[in-house]
Protein backbone atom coordinates (compact mmCIF):
# COMPACT_ATOMS: atom_id res chain seq x y z
CA UNK A 1 0.00 0.00 0.00
CA UNK A 2 1.35 3.57 -1.03
CA UNK A 3 2.24 6.01 1.95
CA UNK A 4 -0.72 8.54 0.48
CA UNK A 5 -3.45 5.80 0.88
CA UNK A 6 -1.60 5.00 4.56
CA UNK A 7 -1.99 8.28 5.38
CA UNK A 8 -5.54 8.19 4.06
CA UNK A 9 -6.76 5.65 6.34
CA UNK A 10 -4.99 7.56 9.16
CA UNK A 11 -7.12 10.70 8.63
CA UNK A 12 -9.99 9.17 7.95
CA UNK A 13 -9.39 6.41 11.55
CA UNK A 14 -8.69 9.97 13.39
CA UNK A 15 -12.14 11.79 11.88
CA UNK A 16 -14.19 9.35 12.74
CA UNK A 17 -13.17 8.70 16.36
CA UNK A 18 -13.38 12.53 16.81
CA UNK A 19 -16.74 12.74 15.26
CA UNK A 20 -18.13 10.04 17.05
CA UNK A 21 -16.58 11.16 20.59
CA UNK A 22 -17.99 14.97 20.20
CA UNK A 23 -21.49 13.56 18.99
CA UNK A 24 -21.08 11.46 22.17
CA UNK A 25 -20.26 14.49 24.48
CA UNK A 26 -22.64 16.83 22.89
CA UNK A 27 -25.41 14.64 23.37
CA UNK A 28 -25.34 13.88 26.74
CA UNK A 29 -23.76 17.36 27.54
CA UNK A 30 -27.58 18.58 26.38
CA UNK A 31 -29.75 16.25 27.48
CA UNK A 32 -28.25 15.22 31.12
CA UNK A 33 -27.84 17.12 34.28
CA UNK A 34 -24.73 16.44 35.98
CA UNK A 35 -24.27 13.23 37.88
CA UNK A 36 -27.14 11.86 36.17
CA UNK A 37 -27.67 8.46 35.29
CA UNK A 38 -29.09 5.83 32.78
CA UNK A 39 -29.27 2.47 33.36
CA UNK A 40 -28.86 0.66 29.97
CA UNK A 41 -27.98 -2.98 32.01
CA UNK A 42 -26.99 -3.74 35.72
CA UNK A 43 -23.55 -3.08 34.18
CA UNK A 44 -23.48 -0.71 31.82
CA UNK A 45 -24.31 2.88 32.67
CA UNK A 46 -24.24 6.63 31.12
CA UNK A 47 -23.55 8.64 33.83
CA UNK A 48 -22.41 12.13 33.28
CA UNK A 49 -19.70 13.62 35.03
CA UNK A 50 -16.78 16.27 34.27
CA UNK A 51 -13.05 16.56 35.06
CA UNK A 52 -10.31 19.07 35.38
CA UNK A 53 -7.78 16.56 34.68
CA UNK A 54 -6.62 13.45 33.04
CA UNK A 55 -8.32 10.25 31.56
CA UNK A 56 -10.37 7.77 34.38
CA UNK A 57 -10.87 11.26 36.02
CA UNK A 58 -7.31 11.40 37.16
CA UNK A 59 -6.34 15.44 38.68
CA UNK A 60 -3.51 17.65 38.34
CA UNK A 61 -2.66 20.85 39.43
CA UNK A 62 -2.89 23.47 36.65
CA UNK A 63 -5.63 23.62 34.56
CA UNK A 64 -4.28 25.51 31.85
CA UNK A 65 -0.71 24.30 32.50
CA UNK A 66 -2.36 20.39 31.72
CA UNK A 67 -4.59 22.02 28.29
CA UNK A 68 -1.42 23.47 27.04
CA UNK A 69 0.68 19.89 27.48
CA UNK A 70 -1.66 17.99 26.01
CA UNK A 71 -1.63 20.79 22.89
CA UNK A 72 2.09 20.55 22.29
CA UNK A 73 2.12 16.36 23.20
CA UNK A 74 -0.60 15.94 20.17
CA UNK A 75 1.41 18.07 17.95
CA UNK A 76 4.51 15.64 18.99
CA UNK A 77 2.00 12.58 17.97
CA UNK A 78 1.27 14.65 14.83
CA UNK A 79 4.30 14.70 13.77
CA UNK A 80 5.14 11.20 14.66
CA UNK A 81 2.06 9.84 12.10
CA UNK A 82 3.49 12.27 9.82
CA UNK A 83 7.01 10.20 10.02
CA UNK A 84 5.71 6.60 9.90
CA UNK A 85 3.63 7.11 7.08
CA UNK A 86 6.56 9.08 5.31
CA UNK A 87 8.90 5.91 6.16
CA UNK A 88 6.54 3.39 4.91
CA UNK A 89 5.62 1.57 8.19
CA UNK A 90 3.02 -1.04 8.57
CA UNK A 91 -1.11 0.68 8.16
CA UNK A 92 -2.06 -1.74 11.54
CA UNK A 93 0.59 0.31 13.64
CA UNK A 94 -0.17 3.46 12.34
CA UNK A 95 -3.38 2.98 12.67
CA UNK A 96 -3.21 2.07 16.76
CA UNK A 97 -0.90 4.94 16.97
CA UNK A 98 -3.43 7.11 15.08
CA UNK A 99 -6.16 6.25 17.68
CA UNK A 100 -4.27 7.56 20.31
CA UNK A 101 -3.58 10.76 18.09
CA UNK A 102 -7.44 10.58 18.11
CA UNK A 103 -8.58 10.41 21.51
CA UNK A 104 -5.93 12.59 22.50
CA UNK A 105 -7.37 15.49 20.32
CA UNK A 106 -10.75 14.29 21.29
CA UNK A 107 -9.88 15.73 25.21
CA UNK A 108 -8.36 18.77 24.35
CA UNK A 109 -11.20 20.03 22.17
CA UNK A 110 -13.41 19.68 25.76
CA UNK A 111 -10.08 21.52 27.53
CA UNK A 112 -9.93 24.24 24.80
CA UNK A 113 -13.68 25.01 23.24
CA UNK A 114 -16.56 23.63 25.85
CA UNK A 115 -15.83 26.34 28.54
CA UNK A 116 -16.79 28.85 26.11
CA UNK A 117 -19.23 27.71 23.97
CA UNK A 118 -21.48 25.53 27.02
CA UNK A 119 -22.93 27.05 29.90
CA UNK A 120 -22.39 25.05 33.13
CA UNK A 121 -23.77 21.96 33.58
CA UNK A 122 -24.76 21.25 37.63
CA UNK A 123 -27.17 18.63 39.17
CA UNK A 124 -30.03 20.99 38.50
CA UNK A 125 -29.55 22.13 35.07
CA UNK A 126 -28.56 21.42 31.48
CA UNK A 127 -26.27 22.84 29.51
CA UNK A 128 -27.02 24.89 26.73
CA UNK A 129 -24.79 24.89 23.50
CA UNK A 130 -23.71 28.35 22.01
CA UNK A 131 -25.67 30.35 24.60
CA UNK A 132 -25.66 34.14 24.19
CA UNK A 133 -24.34 34.70 27.40
CA UNK A 134 -21.10 32.89 26.88
CA UNK A 135 -20.14 30.23 28.58
CA UNK A 136 -19.01 28.80 32.05
CA UNK A 137 -15.37 29.13 31.36
CA UNK A 138 -12.40 30.44 29.58
CA UNK A 139 -10.41 28.96 26.81
CA UNK A 140 -8.22 26.31 27.46
CA UNK A 141 -10.32 25.48 31.19
CA UNK A 142 -13.10 23.72 29.22
CA UNK A 143 -14.14 20.39 31.70
CA UNK A 144 -13.71 17.38 29.89
CA UNK A 145 -16.90 15.18 29.57
CA UNK A 146 -17.31 11.86 30.47
CA UNK A 147 -20.03 8.85 30.21
CA UNK A 148 -19.24 5.27 30.16
CA UNK A 149 -19.57 3.37 33.44
CA UNK A 150 -18.89 -0.20 33.79
CA UNK A 151 -19.81 -1.38 37.31
CA UNK A 152 -19.18 -5.31 36.41
CA UNK A 153 -19.22 -6.07 39.86
CA UNK A 154 -18.68 -5.36 43.49
CA UNK A 155 -18.24 -6.74 46.98
CA UNK A 156 -16.91 -5.94 50.40
CA UNK A 157 -13.27 -7.16 51.35
CA UNK A 158 -13.55 -9.95 54.64
CA UNK A 159 -12.87 -8.25 57.88
CA UNK A 160 -9.79 -10.11 58.44
CA UNK A 161 -8.24 -8.38 54.93
CA UNK A 162 -5.54 -5.88 56.55
CA UNK A 163 -6.01 -2.33 55.50
CA UNK A 164 -8.64 -3.24 52.96
CA UNK A 165 -11.30 -5.15 55.35
CA UNK A 166 -14.80 -4.03 55.07
CA UNK A 167 -14.19 -1.91 52.29
CA UNK A 168 -16.05 -1.70 49.36
CA UNK A 169 -14.61 -2.96 46.18
CA UNK A 170 -16.21 -1.99 42.63
CA UNK A 171 -14.75 -3.47 39.27
CA UNK A 172 -14.63 -1.20 37.32
CA UNK A 173 -15.38 1.80 38.85
CA UNK A 174 -13.72 4.52 36.43
CA UNK A 175 -16.10 6.64 34.29
CA UNK A 176 -14.66 7.52 31.09
CA UNK A 177 -15.48 8.55 27.53
CA UNK A 178 -14.67 7.68 23.89
CA UNK A 179 -11.95 9.55 23.70
CA UNK A 180 -10.05 7.72 26.45
CA UNK A 181 -10.99 4.51 24.91
CA UNK A 182 -9.63 4.90 21.73
CA UNK A 183 -6.57 5.86 23.75
CA UNK A 184 -6.76 2.97 26.04
CA UNK A 185 -7.06 0.38 23.01
CA UNK A 186 -4.74 2.13 21.04
CA UNK A 187 -1.84 1.87 23.73
CA UNK A 188 -2.69 -1.14 24.96
CA UNK A 189 -2.50 -2.91 21.36
CA UNK A 190 1.02 -1.11 20.77
CA UNK A 191 2.11 -2.31 24.01
CA UNK A 192 1.10 -5.68 23.67
CA UNK A 193 2.15 -6.38 19.64
CA UNK A 194 4.24 -3.30 18.75
CA UNK A 195 6.96 -2.84 21.24
CA UNK A 196 9.75 -4.15 18.82
CA UNK A 197 8.11 -1.81 15.90
CA UNK A 198 8.22 1.34 18.09
CA UNK A 199 11.41 0.83 19.03
CA UNK A 200 12.40 0.37 15.42
CA UNK A 201 10.46 3.76 14.50
CA UNK A 202 12.76 5.93 16.98
CA UNK A 203 16.18 3.65 15.74
CA UNK A 204 14.81 4.70 11.99
CA UNK A 205 14.65 8.37 13.29
CA UNK A 206 17.67 8.60 14.33
CA UNK A 207 19.56 6.72 11.67
CA UNK A 208 17.81 9.51 9.14
CA UNK A 209 19.10 12.52 11.63
CA UNK A 210 22.92 11.06 11.33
Amino acid sequence: MSSSKKGFWAITLILIILIIDQIIKITVKTNMALFDNISITDWFNIRFIENNGMAMGIEVTGKLFLSIFRIVATFAIANYIYQLVKKDFKLPYILFVSMVFAGAVGNIVDSVFYGVIFTESTPTQIAVLFPPEGGYGAWLHGKVVDMFYFPFFSFTWPSWIPFLGGNEFEFFKYIFNFADASISVGAIVLILFYRKTFALSFENKKDSEN
